[in-house]
């Protein structure tokens, strides 16, 4: 599936920030050749999340797709290709459901964007959903991994077991919207991540207005005594919720993706600052490019562990990001 002889340029989040990826790949000395942004030694993988929230959507879906037709990208699933094949896909009968994803309010916003940008276009959109089936929800090339949100080496291989390409179809999209089925388990963890309920009954806000009564946490932690040493997310916890000890239980529930795993590279968690390693085998690069952040890319050659001089990224500047 891949090239051992080519390099690898990893690209995190787009959210339809078409004009900043363009820019982005031509800062990695892509060129547009026939319509398709190609490269002669290097080959472009996407980390998934490439459609909601920006301004263009459509664009950025046609260039990734092109990309990927020609031979010149890889793309994985995000949990938002995920999240509108859910909408669009009817629920099993008797699920109580009408669709996967039930079309309440907010599932409608985190939508909105995608579904405004081809309501002229509903051949095209329906192109794409089909496309979405052939993302596989990891790549494992044995010296590096990706996923968009958390590797769970026990669910992915009992996916491989299933799906052996890591690519699913509307069967197992249906089995999804059953709560706690292996399906809807395999999507929660490998492109949502890892969460802990709050103690106390707490809930957060985030900057978006959404209510949360979980928080996002780290899958590799090899020690952690406190709440505050496993979050991960933009949102800070309060510092006496930080400062709360761990449970045992709690602590049985976590990951750890140890330091002897081959490299791992996410997306998913709208960092801020400059692009960085989490750990000599770990990055994320969503740096919440359609927030006025930055669109990352990290630079893959023969390396054994990240290196940090390799990260590379463009400003998303309006009219693609808001400020």
């Amino acid at each position: 599936m891949l090239d051992p002889a080519r390099g690898y340029d990893l690209i995190g989040d787009v959210h339809g920030c078409a004009h900043s990826l363009a820019r982005l790949l031509e800062q990695l000395g892509y060129q547009r050749h026939a319509g398709v942004w190609r490269h002669p030694q290097r080959m472009a993988l996407f980390l998934g999340d490439l459609i909601d929230r920006g301004p263009r959507i459509r664009e950025t879906l046609h260039l990734v797709h092109d990309m990927v037709a020609a031979g010149q990208a890889l793309c994985i699933m995000g949990n938002h290709e995920y999240n509108a094949l859910g909408w669009c896909t009817p629920a099993l009968e008797g699920s109580g459901k009408q669709f996967v994803r039930e079309h309440t309010p907010r599932h409608e916003r985190l939508l909105e964007q995608t579904l405004l940008q081809f309501e002229g276009h509903p051949a095209d959109w329906q192109d794409f959903l089909g496309w979405f089936y052939q993302l596989p929800l990891f790549l494992d090339a044995g010296r590096f991994r990706m996923v968009h949100a958390c590797w769970d080496a026990g669910l992915i291989a009992a996916l491989r077991a299933e799906h052996a390409d890591g690519r699913i179809d509307e069967a197992f999209v249906k089995a999804s919207g059953v709560p706690g089925s292996f399906a809807n388990r395999v999507f929660e963890r490998l492109l949502r991540g890892t969460d802990m309920r709050l103690p106390q009954g707490l809930t957060l806000t985030s900057e978006e207005g959404f209510t949360r009564a979980f928080f996002r946490t780290k899958f590799w932690e090899d020690n952690p005594q406190t709440y505050g040493d496993v979050v991960f997310q933009p949102d800070a916890l309060p510092d006496e919720v930080a400062r709360t000890p761990l449970s045992p239980d709690d602590r049985n529930r976590l990951l750890q993706y140890g330091l002897d795993q081959p490299m791992l590279f996410v997306g998913h968690y709208w960092r801020r600052g400059l692009p960085a390693p989490i750990r000599p085998n770990l990055a994320c690069l969503d740096y919440s490019a359609v927030m006025a952040g930055k669109l990352v890319a990290y630079r893959l050659d023969q390396e054994t562990q990240i290196d940090p001089h390799k990260f590379v990224w463009v400003e998303v500047e309006p009219p693609e990001a808001p400020r």
